[in-house]
């Protein structure tokens, strides 16, 4: 039986995590590497051999993106990091610069610079938009730009595409797509609980196979009613 909860009700739920300080960043990044390398091994490419290219937005799904790419990179792994929100998690950053990721410069065209890196790479990470957009999901200026622009490119199947927590674009609570800038990701690392958009259509159609990363929001959410369940 599956369980799809609200993006407020999975955010209430850790709420006592984070005042008690426990790491769900850390161990969300952690499973969020694991799953890249695994992709990488589909594509039977070796990590010190591979380039990922992050492409991070402004809340806390970018610093996962983030923190898995310092991961990564300190493993060998090529990592590129195109930043298309307004701001960035710096701790994240601050992590995957030290650990050898590479900034992509977007220049006068972000859409080509972007291009260009997703060219060189074989798993490009959504982390652009998490829960926190869910009252408005839909991308816009450059990320919408740089997603249109990298869409076809992506689905080649020598790529993969690895969605942080919900491709962006899609709305975590009802399943809408008000807007048709989303890239379709290979696999969707979601993380707490499953997010009720998820399981619905036609953001279902978008989100590849879902891997839940268990963060112990179980006692939090037993009493709370989920928006969907499937047996």
């Amino acid at each position: 039986m599956i369980r799809g909860y609200s993006a407020e009700q999975v955010r209430a739920a850790e709420e006592p995590h984070l005042k008690a300080g426990e790491p769900l960043m850390a161990r969300a990044a952690a499973a969020l590497a694991a799953v890249i390398r695994d992709e990488l091994g589909v594509l039977d490419v070796p990590v010190r051999q591979a380039t990922v290219l992050l492409l991070v937005g402004s809340g806390n799904n970018g610093g996962d993106a983030l923190f898995a790419g310092a991961e990564l990179a300190a493993s060998g792994c090529r990592v590129l990091v195109a930043e298309l929100g307004s701001r960035v998690h710096e701790a994240g950053r601050a992590a995957a610069l030290a650990a050898g990721a590479q900034l992509v410069e977007l220049g006068d065209d972000p859409e080509s610079s972007v291009l260009a890196a997703a060219m060189d790479a074989q798993v490009i990470v959504d982390g652009i938009l998490g829960t926190g957009a869910y009252r408005s999901p839909a991308l816009r200026g450059t990320a919408r730009a740089v997603v249109l622009a990298i869409r076809a490119l992506a689905a080649s199947p020598r790529r993969r595409v690895v969605a942080v927590d919900l491709p962006s674009g899609v709305n975590p609570d009802s399943g809408e797509v008000p807007d048709g800038a989303v890239l379709p990701a290979d696999v969707t690392v979601t993380f707490g609980a499953y997010k009720a958009g998820l399981l619905r259509d036609p953001a279902s159609a978008y989100t590849g196979r879902l891997v839940l990363v268990d963060l112990g929001l179980g006692p939090e959410l037993e009493n709370e009613a989920p928006l969907i369940v499937i047996e």
